[in-house]
């Protein structure tokens, strides 16, 4: 424990008042350094920091109202509590002690009791002070620190949660890619499938159809030379001929092979696009005719283009640009051409429920396709005239789980599949336009190498 109750600085030029003053406070045990002038009191008090000044006024050299203002202006003694002890007593003087940084003010001739309490007074105020001023430097240090480390774990948390969508993306594109290769493998596997054994039986029939016409030549070629050398037939085979009406079969027999033929040819098409669509994909890109894609996915759903009891056939239109080769994942790409042509066929078939039939037949369902080649891109637009789509459903339409199709009938997958195929397999862009009643037209533009 201290062995003085405080430390304090005594100016007075006056040496009886200096004495007095500096007695006084030394009985009561405080520290005490006493001065005749402001200026050797600055000196000292380089060493010595006192908790309390009292300080006379009228000084020569430097006043106790300039010494005052020095103090004010100094880092070190600024908070030091100042007491002016003067014989002047009027309200300007005492004013101005307060104005330029004075706590108190006691008036000369100075009653000890006053000094003593006034004294104590403020060196308990100064205390309290300077206790409160640590206390508040010891709590914003705390603060500080516990702002640091907020500033920390909020960063922490930051980059924490960064990996966080950074992984769930992760997922996502995985999900999509899992999602998309089991769609195309089985999909590829039931097409390929298809057409291979279409192409058994075809080539059975197509390979005897021509033996067929060969035989019906001849035995057209034998009846009409029998009929020459026979001449007039008998009663009952005459009947027959005309029965039979055997100069129709002459001349439609021939036209029903090569009907037939025309029916292989087309089955034919339908086994080649069927493998055209069933392509696998490798590791590199590859040299892809699109216009035979398109073509491909149109053949796979043509089932559902067909006409029913609730709307007339829909209608689609091709203006295929001059050029149609690409590099590209061929079987990814007939993936989104098959999933855009089967939501627009989705579209127009929701459109067809709530229009009326007369409605429906002036304004028949119609899918448009055409595609461009713009340079190194190619361009391909799918449009459809069916309900359209809102703003707000057309901004979520690529996001991955959303649908606008009843339960059990949409994954939610399909257009951010498209979206992925498009955009980070084969670094091109994919854009929609729609208007609710009028339809929605889909824009891809890929690179052609």
């Amino acid at each position: 424990m201290s062995e003085h109750n405080g430390r304090i600085v005594v100016v007075d030029d006056t040496p009886a008042n200096l004495h007095l003053l500096a007695d006084l406070l030394e009985e009561k045990k405080y520290e005490i350094r006493a001065f005749p002038s402001a200026k050797l009191a600055l000196v000292a008090m380089k060493n010595f920091t006192p908790e309390l000044i009292l300080l006379d006024i009228n000084m020569p050299q430097m006043n106790g109202y300039e010494m005052c203002e020095y103090l004010k202006e100094t880092e070190r003694w600024r908070n030091i509590p100042v007491i002016f002890i003067s014989a002047l007593n009027e309200i300007f003087d005492k004013v101005k002690a307060f104005s330029v940084g004075g706590v108190d003010y006691i008036t000369k001739p100075v009653q000890a009791e006053e000094v003593l309490v006034r004294v104590e007074t403020h060196l308990q105020l100064f205390r309290l002070r300077q206790m409160l001023e640590q206390t508040n430097s010891i709590q914003a240090q705390q603060l500080a620190d516990r702002n640091r480390q907020l500033k920390k774990l909020n960063q922490d948390l930051e980059t924490a949660n960064q990996e966080l969508k950074e992984k769930y993306f992760q997922i996502e594109e995985t999900q999509l890619q899992l999602v998309q290769n089991e769609k195309m493998a089985t999909l590829g596997q039931l097409v390929a499938g298809v057409g291979h054994e279409i192409n058994n039986p075809l080539g059975f029939i197509a390979g005897n159809v021509d033996i067929v016409r060969e035989y019906v030549e001849d035995l057209l070629e034998i009846v009409t030379d029998y009929q020459k050398e026979v001449g007039e037939p008998s009663p009952e085979l005459a009947d027959k001929i005309e029965e039979k009406d055997l100069d129709f079969i002459f001349e439609d027999f021939p036209k029903t092979v090569r009907s037939m033929k025309k029916g292989i040819d087309r089955i034919e098409k339908i086994s080649l696009s069927l493998r055209t669509f069933a392509r696998r994909d490798t590791d590199e890109k590859q040299e892809f005719n699109l216009h035979e894609g398109l073509d491909s996915a149109i053949l796979i759903l043509k089932y559902r283009l067909k006409a029913n009891e609730q709307r007339p056939q829909i209608k689609v239109t091709k203006e295929y640009g001059d050029s149609s080769s690409i590099q590209c994942y061929p079987g990814q790409l007939n993936q989104v051409f098959l999933n855009l042509l089967a939501n627009a066929i989705d579209a127009i078939d929701e459109s067809t429920q709530k229009r009326h039939i007369t409605e429906i037949e002036k304004n028949p369902g119609c899918i448009a396709i055409a595609t461009e080649f713009n340079g190194e891109r190619a361009i391909i637009r799918i449009r459809d005239n069916g309900m359209g789509m809102s703003e707000e459903v057309k901004h979520k339409i690529f996001h991955q789980g959303f649908t606008t199709k009843e339960v059990g009938k949409g994954t939610g997958l399909g257009m951010a599949i498209v979206r992925s195929i498009v955009e980070d397999k084969h670094g091109g862009t994919i854009a929609c336009t729609s208007e609710i009643g009028v339809g929605t037209e889909f824009a891809i533009t890929l690179p052609a190498f």
